[in-house]
């Protein structure tokens, strides 16, 4: 789970270092903050996860659907928040960001 978590966040640097370089850098900004909005949430729901799995009982299906439900709220909320505090925002770049780490995942799955 680390190794996705990871892959996020190095996707999501990717991403704003590629359009830091084409668009300048609110661009590059936008896709890092873009990015940062799903792979911070998806971190601590990992690590919730984790920390459910250390208790005697191990990590029980209400802990999934619960840690799944916050790291929903919270993208929602970072995302919002984004769009509320950041006003020189560049939304195609920032929704680049954001989508390019919501994916990253699959470049895990055909790795061998």
């Amino acid at each position: 789970m680390m190794r996705i978590v990871m892959l996020q966040i190095c996707a999501a640097f990717v991403v704003a270092i590629i359009a830091a370089c084409i668009g300048g850098y609110a661009s590059g900004f936008s896709a890092l903050l873009g990015g940062l909005s799903y792979a911070i949430p998806n971190a601590l729901f990992a690590l919730r996860l984790y920390a459910g799995t250390l208790k005697p009982g191990g990590a029980s299906p209400v802990t999934f659907f619960v840690g799944e439900f916050a790291k929903i709220l919270t993208t929602i909320a970072l995302l919002a928040a984004v769009g509320w505090l950041y006003h020189d925002v560049h939304w195609l770049a920032f929704l680049a960001g954001f989508i390019v780490v919501l994916k990253s995942y699959f470049i895990l799955l055909f790795r061998s």
